[in-house]
């Protein structure tokens, strides 16, 4: 069974992502609750807009080194910072044979 990890990243809205996994899940999270200690810069438009899919760890990354768990953006895992995204739409992507 391999890991699930980040696949493609896009800016949707003013703190909202669109996350794309590898097992074809899509998650809309809102990251406006991340405002406080590390997460500050996410405040920042250019920080936000930022955003890249690390090649080596598999998540979202921003610049300053901001980067959170593949497992809790998937749902997989529980933070533990309370500071996390939150979740607006999920769905799977179908794939063509």
């Amino acid at each position: 069974m391999s890991l699930v990890r980040v696949r493609e990243v896009d800016v949707v809205a003013a703190r909202v992502l669109r996350v794309e996994f590898t097992d074809g899940l899509v998650r809309e999270l809102d990251f406006a609750p991340c405002r406080e200690g590390l997460f500050a810069p996410l405040h920042d438009d250019e920080v936000f807009h930022a955003v890249v899919v690390d090649p080596v760890a598999g998540t979202v990354s921003f610049p300053g080194g901001i980067d959170f768990d593949p497992d809790v953006l998937h749902g997989d895992a529980v933070a533990a910072s309370p500071q996390q995204p939150v979740l607006v739409h999920q769905y799977r992507l179908e794939h063509s044979v």
